[in-house]
């Protein structure tokens, strides 16, 4: 046992740079758990930094100045900023209200529709289970809806935070992009000289995490755009919405794609209940999540670290549970990061030692 964790300790801690990178991994990870929210903003800030930084290097390949490839970017990513949160942001908050409000009529319907299971299946279910979690779903529905309704008139802090962060998240990304030498050269002032491992270790997560960000914001633009398109040519009731959540789900690989076909497919049935229309819409969805995953996933991430889908299901439940929605938000590429360092601290190591 101790020749074991003699080899485990010579493998990945003999170096000083080895007890170095586990400080600093132990120290962002309690910084995360303990005070993540308050620097929420900065870490949107170099997500977004990190996507308009491919942006800029492409216009540097085509001849422009560094400074006009970083105003160009900067510029592009705050009109994207502002037509999202001006223009589409109201557009799915109104039809997310008028959701909830006929939340429980839809209910009604489905507990119409339900109510022929217990003639058929009465060994299984009763018209008592079916009531009973009818009523509560439909209480749940109700209360939803009367905070949507009212929640303009108790988030007037709330919306002053945001209005806050639409002007500090677009000039923190432009500064990201404009001093990224001398930002990198700060942090690294306070590491050694000689850091070889570091070096080699934050080289493959730049590239790592780089090609993710950029690689998902990509499939989220275009299968929620595509998304859209289709529910609106089939006449799908919210289909802003729906689109956002078809968009958003691929943050979550195989979780996101199966939470958000219980909306898409209830909004559908309830609507035009079991005919051609809910078929069509169900084929339309169906088939963009086949081009999604075989196609546009492979194309995009051919470069970047190709994950379990266990180690997706731990890291979303990890930092999830350290740091809430945001967590989730971020669990891929977090997970991506611990994944670089991983498979480059070994090599690096060894690479030192000899």
């Amino acid at each position: 046992m101790i020749s074991v964790f003699r080899k485990w300790y010579d493998r990945y801690l003999s170096e000083e740079e080895s007890v170095l990178l586990v400080v600093i991994l132990l120290g962002s990870l309690i910084l995360l758990a303990t005070v993540g929210s308050i620097f929420t903003p900065i870490f949107v800030a170099v997500v977004v930094a990190f996507l308009m930084q491919g942006v800029a290097n492409q216009l540097y390949t085509w001849g422009l100045s560094t400074r006009i490839g970083v105003w160009i970017a900067t510029l592009m990513f705050t009109s994207a900023f502002f037509a999202f949160v001006l223009g589409l942001l109201p557009l799915v908050w109104r039809q997310l209200v008028s959701l909830a409000r006929e939340a429980p009529a839809m209910v009604d319907r489905g507990r119409a529709t339900l109510s022929v299971l217990p003639e058929k299946y009465p060994a299984i279910i009763t018209q008592e289970q079916i009531n009973l979690a009818m009523n509560s779903v439909q209480g749940d529905l109700a209360q939803l809806g009367q905070l949507l309704v009212t929640k303009g008139l108790s988030s007037i802090p709330g919306l002053l935070a945001v209005m806050v962060y639409m002007v500090l998240i677009p000039l923190m990304v432009f500064f990201f992009l404009k001093d990224r030498e001398q930002i990198l050269a700060w942090f690294t002032s306070f590491l050694p000289a000689k850091r070889p491992m570091l070096s080699r270790i934050w080289s493959e997560m730049n590239l790592q995490f780089a090609n993710y960000v950029r690689g998902k914001v990509i499939e989220i633009i275009l299968v929620g755009g595509v998304s859209y398109a289709a529910f609106a040519f089939l006449g799908l009731n919210y289909a802003a919405l729906l689109a956002l959540l078809v968009g958003l789900s691929v943050i979550i690989p195989y979780i996101g794609a199966t939470l958000v076909t219980i909306p898409v497919v209830a909004v559908a049935f309830f609507q035009w209940g079991i005919g051609p229309s809910f078929y069509w819409v169900l084929g339309a969805y169906g088939v963009i999540q086949l081009l999604d995953g075989n196609v546009l996933v492979p194309l995009l991430f051919s470069e970047a670290v190709n994950l379990h889908p266990v180690a997706i299901i731990v890291a979303v439940l990890f930092f999830g549970g350290i740091w809430g929605v945001w967590g989730v938000f971020f669990a891929i590429p977090l997970a991506t990061l611990v994944s670089a360092i991983v498979s480059a601290w070994p090599t690096a190591a060894n690479e030192l030692a000899t």
